[in-house]
């Protein structure tokens, strides 16, 4: 599996968290410590997916859980991300968005 990184940084009043690598249960602790800081302490968190190499249901499980716990929006999902996100219906319940500067308008 590739290596995983969190990046953080703020845009435009929405605390990004950009995510590279492969996450599935052994390797999500870092993603899923950085997105719960993130929306205990900002009122808008933006996952900026566009690094995420592989995505398995510890992922779909996180951004559930950050959905219910801030204004999130998932940006710029990856192909592989994008197919999850629709076949398993969750597209529907989270603000998914093409780019990063969309997804911090809204």
């Amino acid at each position: 599996m590739d290596q995983t990184m969190v990046v953080q940084y703020e845009r435009c009043g929405a605390w990004v968290v950009g995510a590279r690598g492969a996450y599935d249960m052994n390797s999500i602790t870092s993603l899923a410590d950085a997105l719960d800081t993130a929306a205990k302490q900002h009122p808008t968190v933006v996952l900026d997916a566009s690094g995420i190499t592989f995505a398995d249901s510890a992922l779909l499980n996180l951004l559930i859980l950050t959905r219910q716990a801030a204004d999130f929006r998932v940006a710029a999902p990856t192909q592989q991300l994008t197919r999850i996100l629709e076949l398993t219906g969750v597209d529907t319940v989270l603000k998914v968005r093409p780019t990063v500067e969309e997804a911090v308008v809204g």
